[in-house]
């Protein structure tokens, strides 16, 4: 309920704020066909003028006819007579002394406005062209200026409505994250008493040690979901030991279908990065690897340095992601999955980027083909 009152606000203030655009456009465009009609008229009079002139004999009044000469300061004007340029007003002496520019102003004078013809005797005419005031020119495009500042405007809510919207989202996560941690710890400590008392019991030791193994596993996860929130504390660690234990454990763990490769340089590389979380990002991007390809294929890691950064790259043979969904895969909530919340690439995202200073991205990938996702690290001096 509160979200459909939400939802008819926004949409009631963008249709006042449409209409308010459409009333002031519509005036401006009023106002501009107003003065350039009272434009129209001025040089009316200035055709009038000049014919008046150019037929007064050496005993006539012309004050009237300067006087409308004079008060004309703002537009623009060509007079012709048989095609040559006779009279300039209001125009640089420049373009005036350059026949190549004085053509081509006149052509744009013609594109502006109709010409005046000026019959000042039998089979004689001028042609006066005439092109928009400062005024009128400006008047012109401040539509033009009112919606950019209004799509500028809107811009800026809409960035900082998703601002907001992200940042709340983040809490949520950063909420069920802690609270999953909190829960998960209470039967962990359960857990842990009792292998005490199965060992206490005589039960075969292989049997406790790979409940232990369990054990920790649930540790460390617990421990990643207690991180999320958190500024998590950074280590200047090999960041090619760590990724190698990661992938070791996570290769013992899936089915031998999927052929595990991993390449890495044979001196180690230190990055400031916090081993937990680094697991989980390789993690994440192991297990959506194995979802593409549907539990079979071949699963590439590769590290390389480039120059001040270390690179990895996971690759799959999977079914491949549409160039469009580059960017949109890490985005919370995004899924291909039937079953999914779709919170682990934008986890890994935010661990990468956020936490570690790290670049993710799609670097390759084709429908059909597999992908390539890398992750970029810059290094830091060795211990």
């Amino acid at each position: 309920m509160f979200s459909d009152r939400r939802n008819t606000t926004r949409w009631f203030i963008i249709i006042v704020s449409f209409l308010i655009i459409s009333l002031i456009l519509w005036n401006t465009y009023t106002f501009f066909q107003i003065f350039k009609n009272e434009e129209r008229l001025k040089m009316n009079l200035w055709a009038k003028a000049q014919k008046t002139l150019i037929n007064a004999d050496a005993d006539a009044d012309v004050e009237l006819p300067l006087q409308i000469f004079s008060t004309n300061s703002s537009i623009p004007i060509i007079l012709t007579e048989n095609n040559k340029i006779i009279n300039a007003v209001n125009i640089d002496e420049r373009i005036i002394a350059s026949a190549t520019e004085s053509a081509h102003f006149l052509a744009d004078l013609k594109n502006e406005n109709d010409p005046i013809v000026i019959q000042y005797a039998p089979g004689k005419f001028q042609k006066l062209y005439y092109g928009n005031s400062a005024l009128l020119n400006k008047l012109k495009y401040y539509p033009i200026a009112l919606v950019l500042i209004i799509v500028l405007f809107a811009a800026l809510v809409y960035n900082f409505y998703r601002s907001t919207k992200m940042a709340t989202q983040n809490k949520l996560w950063a909420g069920m994250a802690k609270e999953t941690a909190h829960q998960i710890g209470t039967p962990l400590s359960s857990l842990i008493g009792w292998i005490e008392l199965l060992k206490a019991e005589n039960v075969a030791e292989s049997t406790t040690q790979e409940i232990e193994k369990d054990i920790e596993r649930l540790q460390t996860i617990t421990d990643r979901f207690s991180k999320i929130g958190s500024e998590p504390k950074l280590e200047n660690l090999d960041i090619i030991a760590a990724t190698k234990e990661t992938i070791d454990y996570l290769q013992s763990r899936f089915s031998k279908q999927v052929v595990f490769t991993f390449q890495a340089p044979e001196l180690p590389i230190f990055v400031l990065f916090n081993a937990t979380l680094h697991s989980w990002t390789i993690e994440n991007l192991v297990k959506n690897a194995i979802d593409a390809m549907k539990g079979k294929g071949n699963l590439d890691l590769v590290m390389e340095q480039d120059g001040e950064w270390i690179q990895i790259k996971v690759s799959d043979t999977g079914i491949g992601i549409p160039k469009k969904q580059f960017k949109t895969i890490f985005e919370p909530g995004f899924t291909t999955k039937k079953r999914g919340w779709g919170l682990g690439l934008s986890l890994t995202k935010r661990i990468v980027e956020e936490y570690h200073k790290g670049r993710i991205k799609v670097v390759q990938s084709g429908i059909g083909k597999g992908s390539t996702i890398q992750l970029s690290y810059k290094k830091s001096e060795s211990i």
